[in-house]
């Protein structure tokens, strides 16, 4: 794992570093279990403070990602299982999150649609998922043609919208 920490960022350095841990997590570089460097060893390589590392620590461990063994060092944990009160806070954070985007996405001026295409193609770019990656496909998800023009809304058999036209639907009578 190599971490490049971005002196000119307006990202505080732990940040960068809690980042750039996560996305090893995520795409499997960093598993379970695997130990992370010391404090020392890893500030020293970074050319950073020491404690801004050990903040960066702290972070991952209070939000999950990292358990800390005493004098043994941070350790990538498991993940958190559905049934976990851990798993439930992370479900209120991730929503906290994506609403915080969403707002910043329309104060600028952004549409849902801009929003949902974009969300999906990083969510194809995670978790790797070739099905829903592409063009065509993302625009008839979010009920769109190849032009941007809105596709008739389909139903499912029970007369209830999808999922995705629902939170369309949502996103359009906010905008209004």
């Amino acid at each position: 794992m190599i971490i490049r920490i971005n002196k000119m960022s307006e990202d505080p350095i732990y940040i960068q570093i809690r980042e750039q841990i996560i996305a090893a997590i995520a795409q499997g570089v960093l598993r379970p279990g695997d130990s992370l460097p010391s404090v020392r060893s890893l500030a020293n390589d970074l050319g950073v403070n020491l404690h801004t590392v050990n903040k960066a620590y702290a972070v991952l461990r209070d939000e999950g990602y990292l358990i800390m063994r005493g004098r043994s060092g941070a350790f990538v944990a498991e993940p958190l299982q559905e049934s976990c009160a851990k798993a439930s806070i992370a479900q209120e954070q991730l929503r906290e999150k994506l609403r915080i985007l969403v707002q910043e996405h329309k104060a600028l001026g952004g549409s849902a649609q801009t929003f949902l295409s974009e969300a999906e193609t990083q969510v194809a770019q995670v978790y790797g998922d070739p099905g829903i990656a592409g063009a065509k496909r993302n625009v008839s998800v979010l009920g769109l043609d190849e032009k941007g023009e809105m596709l008739k809304q389909e139903r499912s058999s029970s007369g209830s919208l999808s999922g995705v036209s629902r939170l369309s639907d949502k996103f359009h009578s906010q905008e209004g």
